[in-house]
């Protein structure tokens, strides 16, 4: 008995094991298109529920789709009635795992086939870069869970032979609840309703357990589907939590309709239709598995915008800060995470560029707590960027490298906002306010274009006009000094008020320069970012701490 339960350990965990290969080289080979794919085809919830269904049936995987959908909605890229529909279809389209294993795996030992399709994965890795290094790992993948599938047929077989499973029986509606409550505790157990309804296949077609039993299991494992999602919205944005509830809802009333009209009919059919009768066992299951999501689709799709209203009245948007975008969700798929630490970056690199707009226009200082959120942030981040997995992709790597030089300008801005108080200075002298009001009118003309709605075309002038403003800055700081101790004889101010201003004018000179090296590292987007070229000394420092720190 203990090397059957060996070779059933080690058969789920070749099966998990692929599965992961899988489903994460095709998340990393997706990438960015897997963001323009759901956000260009989600305008209904019927287009939402098909993209679902594609983008489940493309990886192999329910749990990747609502991980990555609850990503897409914390980070803005879905609304949260776009992402209803999105969770469905992947509920639907997650029971092709289980037509795949009952047509192929339970089927016929297809072992001989598995070992060469790990073996060609394991040397296209090993080989190559990019994206046929990924083609590899999904390939190994692939091999790998047909392999653990047929290690589980052949463990099952011994199971039936010397564990006695008649103890759960199908007489009583107790019963029938406790195989339901089994086969959840197997999808939380094995974090994969994929891995728990193979398992339930393999016992079925080794005759470890019957038709009815099997049946019951698989109800069971739907449910268990929703733990990854509801413990990967725990600190998430409302809307995060919104699509959650969800994929709760969802799979419960699915279940519950399963329970207590499919199954029953299911079993009336195949007790008393001859054609029925004669299919194999493992057909019977995944067709069911099928049937009660698509069920369920029929039922739910028409009433999903007020089960929407009714969330939303349950789970209301209390979050304001740019922190909330940072969950850990959309750190399932390595391109989703970028994107969302872009938009963070941006939006807050926005705010401080406001502050000192408002600053030097009116004079309007930050305030204690607004500083502390930036620091939060600062931390948050950091912490978010090294859960960040390295992508696979030379591309994705591109916009990592570019997203770590855009972080270190938001920490050299946050320490240009511990001396702001100069900008009162500044507003009080002519010479070096003219300057501040040029620098003030290119963030006019660019702030909202660039952070908001991130207009790629703005750029470069917003880099020219900032590198001119330098450039001028830097040629008339001798002549910007002088007006200032004239205009402190003039006035006959103080020698502190004279430091003040010169401190004023040194400070203003740097919040341009940082401006411009941001500007700058912005301009840069496009260009090749795979080497330290193009990446400035000032830079190298902050990113080296990064990875040192």
């Amino acid at each position: 008995m203990f090397e059957i339960t060996i070779q059933l350990c080690g058969g789920i965990g070749l099966f998990l094991l692929g599965m992961t290969l899988m489903t994460d080289s095709l998340k990393a080979l997706a990438g960015e298109k897997l963001r323009l794919w759901l956000s260009k085809f989600t305008g209904s919830p019927i287009k939402g529920m098909f993209s679902g269904i594609g983008f489940t049936l493309a990886v192999q995987s329910s749990t990747a789709t609502t991980l990555a959908t609850i990503g897409f909605v914390s980070a803005g890229v879905l609304t949260f009635s776009q992402a209803m529909g999105v969770i469905v279809g992947a509920n639907i389209g997650t029971t092709s795992t289980g037509w795949m294993v009952a047509l192929l795996g339970v089927k016929f030992s297809i072992t001989s086939f598995a070992l060469p399709f790990i073996a060609l994965g394991a040397i296209l890795k090993l080989l190559t870069h990019g994206k046929f290094a990924l083609l590899g790992l999904c390939l190994a993948g692939f091999g790998l869970i047909f392999f653990g599938i047929d290690q589980l047929q052949i463990a099952m077989a011994s199971v039936a032979h010397h564990v006695d499973l008649s103890v759960f029986t199908t007489t009583s509606f107790l019963s029938k609840l406790l195989l339901v409550f089994i086969g959840l505790v197997m999808t939380i157990l094995l974090q994969s309703s994929s891995a728990a309804i193979t398992t339930t296949l393999a016992a079925l077609a080794g005759q470890a357990i019957q038709l009815e039993q099997a049946l019951m299991l698989v109800i069971g494992q739907n449910i268990g589907t929703v733990a990854t999602a509801i413990l990967a919205v725990i600190g998430s944005t409302a809307n995060a939590k919104r699509t959650a509830a969800v994929h709760v809802l969802f799979n419960v009333m699915s279940a519950i309709i399963a329970f207590f009209i499919l199954l029953p009919l299911f079993v009336w059919l195949y007790d008393y239709i001859p054609i029925i009768h004669f299919l194999d066992h493992v057909i019977i299951v995944a067709a069911f598995h099928t049937a009660f999501s698509v069920v369920g689709a029929l039922f739910f799709m028409p009433f999903l915008t007020k089960f929407g209203r009714l969330i939303i009245y349950f789970i209301p948007d209390n979050q304001k800060e740019r922190t909330e975008y940072l969950d850990q969700a959309s750190l399932s798929v390595p391109a989703l995470a970028i994107s969302t630490a872009e938009r963070v970056l941006f939006l807050n690199l926005y705010d401080q560029l406001c502050i000192f707009r408002n600053a030097l226009t009116d004079g309007t200082l930050v305030t204690e707590n607004k500083l502390r959120d930036f620091d939060n942030l600062i931390s948050d981040l950091d912490l978010y960027l090294e859960k960040i997995a390295l992508p696979e992709l030379i591309e994705d790597r591109e916009k990592l490298i570019f997203l770590l030089r855009l972080a270190v300008y938001i920490r050299v801005l946050r320490s240009d906002l511990d001396d702001l108080n100069y900008a009162l200075s500044i507003r009080a002298q002519p010479k070096i306010f003219q300057v501040a009001l040029d620098y003030v009118n290119i963030l006019d003309h660019s702030l909202n274009e660039l952070f908001v709605q991130r207009n790629q075309l703005k750029v470069e002038n917003f880099h020219e006009e900032l590198l001119s403003l330098k450039q001028w800055a830097d040629e008339h700081r001798k002549e910007t000094r002088e007006k200032i101790i004239e205009y402190v004889q003039l006035n006959k101010l103080s020698a502190a008020r004279n430091l003040d201003l010169l401190a004023a004018q040194r400070w203003l000179d740097r919040l341009i320069a940082h401006t411009q090296r941001l500007a700058n590292v912005m301009s840069e987007k496009s260009t090749v970012l795979s080497s330290t070229v193009g990446v400035s000394a000032y830079e190298h420092e902050h990113l080296s701490s990064q990875f040192t720190d």
